[in-house]
């Protein structure tokens, strides 16, 4: 199959060995019910294989729903799946653990690492020397500004240590509208903000960016914030140019066995029709820019 066959939301690639597996939401559970993760994989990015299904909800599970953005790394010989879980009363960020990128994948620790009281969603691991990082979106359900966040995560990523920090908000990009559903969907009054799907990225002149998605005006939009120190502890700044938009968002970067430069996202953002979406990337004096293969 090609990728315009697979539906799915906030795809991820891993590339283990000669193959690349893919991860990503279940489109038609993606705002319902739901019950698991699957993967795809392919040897050239152009036919692919799947789904196979790489977790099942075990009875008993806290989550019964936002089943949301896996993305798996490998770490110390294991792979490690970072994935948003939810239930009728908050969403969380949790860890899965497997010895083979696909599957099957078991649930590490009984709680999600981020509070509790929180709703958070999109996690990634990121790693500054020796110390590895969960960074994740603190959901606009309890921020309406739309923060991304960070904390240190303990070296076996059983769980964190220190305090959260915000990184940056969404209300601070200039290109970064409120949501025009927030009254209608979620009962919110004023303006709502949201982050969502960061990626980080290593630039040639020694900085850091952070790719994420939020919304544009034209609907779900890429941009990128810089750390001109090239410490994730920033501070951070919002860029002017857009990575992608309108209408295609929650992307990851990766590198192809030929050492080529992409970016994977899913587009449209319109249920029933999304797929992943594989685009160039490139390096601009203005920050990172994706653009058709």
């Amino acid at each position: 199959m090609k990728l315009t066959d697979i539906n799915i939301r906030d795809p991820y690639i891993l590339r283990s060995g000669e193959w690349y597996y893919m991860y990503g939401t279940r489109a038609e559970t993606c705002w319902g019910k739901a019950d698991g993760f699957d993967c795809f994989k392919s040897k050239d990015l152009e036919n692919w294989e799947g789904p196979f299904e790489i977790f099942h909800r075990p009875e008993r599970f806290w989550a019964d729903r936002c089943f949301w953005a896996p993305e798996c790394y490998e770490l110390n010989g294991k792979y490690y799946l970072i994935a948003t879980f939810g239930n009728e009363k908050h969403k969380g960020i949790q860890i899965l653990q497997s010895d083979t990128p696909d599957g099957i994948f078991q649930i590490m620790t009984e709680t999600p690492l981020t509070p509790e009281n929180w709703n958070c969603i999109d996690g990634m691991i990121y790693q500054e020397k020796e110390k590895i990082y969960l960074i994740f979106s603190h959901s606009f359900e309890d921020v309406p500004d739309g923060d991304m966040c960070m904390v240190e995560l303990e070296e076996d990523l059983s769980g964190t240590k220190g305090e959260i920090v915000t990184l940056f908000s969404a209300k601070d990009a200039d290109w970064a509208v409120p949501i025009p559903f927030a009254k209608a969907e979620f009962g919110m009054d004023g303006d709502v903000y949201f982050t969502d799907g960061p990626a980080v990225y290593h630039q040639k002149n020694g900085k850091l960016l952070i790719l994420w998605s939020s919304w544009g005006e034209k609907g779900y939009t890429v941009g990128q914030a810089v750390s001109d120190s090239g410490k994730i502890q920033g501070p951070w700044r919002h860029l002017d140019q857009i990575v992608f938009g309108p209408d295609g968002g929650h992307g990851m970067f990766f590198q192809t066995k030929e050492g080529t430069l992409k970016y994977l996202l899913h587009y449209p953002n319109r249920p029933g029709e999304e797929h992943p979406l594989l685009l160039n990337l490139e390096e601009t004096e203005l920050g990172l820019k994706a653009t058709l293969s």
